[in-house]
C-alpha cells in the first residue's frame, strides 16, 4: 500500500465504487415475483368481472395477505437470488415504499383503463383491463422498478 500512487489508489476505489454498482444493480425482486404477481392481477380481474362481489373480496383479500407474507422476506431487495445477499445499506431502505407505490399505481391504471374500455362499450372491460397491467407487470415489472429506484436514488 506504500508504494501506491494517487493514480493507482484512485483506480483502486473506482473499481471498488464499480463493483458494488453493479452489484446493487443485481439488487431487486425475481422474475418469479413479477410473474405471479401478473397471474394474480388477471385473476383478480377475471373474479371481479364474472364472480360474485364476495368472491372478489375475498380474493382481494387474499393476494393482499399472500403479498404481505412475500413482502416480508422480499420487499427489502437483498435476496434476488439464493445466491446474493447483500446489506441493507446497498440495497436501499426505500425498496418497500418504492414497491408499494408502484403497486398502488397499477391498481389506479386498472380503474382507469376498466373504466375507458367500459365507457367505450366493451364487454369483460374489468378482465381486459387486468390483462393489459398484467402484461405491463409480467413483462416489464423489473425494468419499471429499476427505473423508479433509480428516480428514488436507492
Amino acid at each position: 500500500m506504500a508504494d501506491m500512487t494517487p493514480d493507482q489508489a484512485r483506480e483502486a476505489l473506482a473499481a471498488a465504487d464499480g463493483a458494488r454498482q453493479r452489484v446493487a444493480d443485481e439488487v431487486g425482486l425475481p422474475r418469479t415475483y413479477w410473474w405471479v404477481m401478473a397471474a394474480a392481477w388477471v385473476i383478480l380481474g377475471v373474479l371481479g368481472d364474472l364472480g360474485p362481489a364476495w368472491l372478489a373480496t375475498v380474493a382481494t383479500i387474499v393476494f393482499a395477505v399472500g403479498h404481505s407474507a412475500a413482502a416480508a422476506r422480499l420487499l427489502n431487495g437483498r435476496r434476488r437470488t439464493p445466491r446474493l445477499q447483500v446489506r441493507a445499506d446497498v440495497a436501499g431502505r426505500r425498496v418497500p415504499a418504492v414497491v408499494i407505490g408502484m403497486l398502488i399505481a397499477l391498481v389506479a391504471l386498472t380503474i382507469g383503463a376498466a373504466l375507458l374500455l367500459a365507457a367505450d362499450g366493451a364487454e369483460h372491460a374489468a378482465i381486459w383491463a387486468a390483462v393489459i397491467v398484467a402484461a405491463i407487470v409480467g413483462f416489464g415489472g423489473p425494468e419499471i422498478f429499476r427505473t423508479l429506484c433509480r428516480w428514488a436514488r436507492i
